[in-house]
């Protein structure tokens, strides 16, 4: 069942330009799937989902099966396109991103593999890392500031 509805979520991100995660629930549910916004949500980092800018100018769902070496540089791409701003709350670190774009925002910062990041918690615009220390956040809060400034 998992299987064939992350199946059907890729189809329908490839086809469809889908802005936010109530849009993939419904054209799940239209399709006769029995799902949740929570399950969606799930689904979307589990298949590394991200944000992309597209042409009309929407952030769009879109799934990432690139394994080439400027991967790391579509990451930063995609934390450049969400992040709005950053705070140090002890050993956390607490970003706000533009609406809707938090979930792809922190699979962006998992997949950079920062080794002061323990894990991300992501809301619709707003991620919580937890980080080591707290001078581990300050190091976070140097790279992401400038890697969104490049």
């Amino acid at each position: 069942m998992k299987k064939n509805r992350q199946e059907k979520i890729i189809e329908l991100v490839e086809s469809n330009d889908i802005e936010t995660q109530q849009q993939l629930t419904d054209m799940l549910i239209a399709d006769g799937y029995r799902v949740t916004q929570a399950t969606i949500s799930r689904d979307i980092r589990s298949l590394r989902l991200t944000k992309v800018t597209s042409r009309d100018g929407r952030q769009v769902y879109r799934a990432s099966r690139d394994e080439n070496p400027f991967l790391q540089e579509r990451y930063i791409q995609v934390l450049k396109n969400g992040f709005v701003s950053m705070d140090a709350a002890g050993n956390l670190l607490v970003l706000k991103t533009v609406t809707g774009m938090a979930m792809a925002v922190a699979a962006a910062l998992d997949d950079l593999k920062l080794p002061e990041i323990v894990g991300c918690v992501a809301g619709d615009d707003t991620i919580m890392a937890a980080c080591k220390t707290e001078e581990h956040v300050r190091v976070v809060m140097k790279k992401i500031g400038e890697a969104v400034r490049e």
